[in-house]
């Protein structure tokens, strides 16, 4: 879990473009981002196999 004094530090805006960083809704975690549905790899898996993200579904060959 990301600490709240860094979420808060990465609302604001950074002096340089290049210094923003995406970070989970949820959780804050700052690696592993997927920029389609804004939130990690994590969330993302555990929100998927709930069948809470409408139109993703668990592969099967």
């Amino acid at each position: 879990m990301a600490t709240s004094a860094w979420i808060a530090a990465n609302k604001r805006k950074p002096k340089f473009a290049i210094r923003h960083r995406h970070r989970c809704l949820r959780c804050g975690r700052p690696r592993s981002f997927m920029r389609r549905f804004k939130m990690c790899r994590i969330c993302f898996r555990n929100l998927a196999l709930q069948g809470m993200i409408p139109g993703v579904t668990k592969s099967s060959w």
